[in-house]
């Protein structure tokens, strides 16, 4: 089992980061945090790096349901979805699996709420 769902876009990055929040927000999620690893990176070692943004994403109802489950879950809270700049000028969005990173969890309640989360990321890459 691969730990992320990815796909590969043709586009420019900022309308790829655009309909990638559009797509979560069809699935309940909003964006709780965005990491611009670019300028990050430059600001703190002064290296230069590919355009990469990581969106901390979050369905309110499933956290609520798996914090219920498992109190120590939100260590792997929220869902990290990944934009980044290929070679080639593409862009490649990819979203963490929670179905694979839940088997850490020695939980069963968990698996369901995974498996539900799962399908919606899974929906969003596929929307793109």
């Amino acid at each position: 089992m691969s730990y992320y769902f990815n796909t590969i876009v043709s586009s420019d990055f900022e309308s790829v980061r655009e309909k990638v929040i559009e797509e979560l927000k069809k699935e309940g999620f909003g964006v709780l945090t965005e990491i611009d690893i670019k300028a990050t990176l430059k600001k703190k070692i002064d290296v230069d790096f590919r355009k990469y943004v990581i969106l901390g994403a979050c369905n309110p109802g499933f956290a609520f349901k798996a914090l219920t489950a498992e109190d120590k879950v939100g260590t792997m809270l929220p869902c990290n979805v990944i934009l980044q700049e290929l070679e080639d000028g593409k862009i490649e969005v990819a979203a963490v699996n929670p179905k694979a990173s839940m088997q850490a969890i020695e939980n069963r309640d968990l698996e369901g709420i995974a498996n539900e989360v799962s399908e919606k990321l899974k929906r969003v890459i596929e929307a793109l």
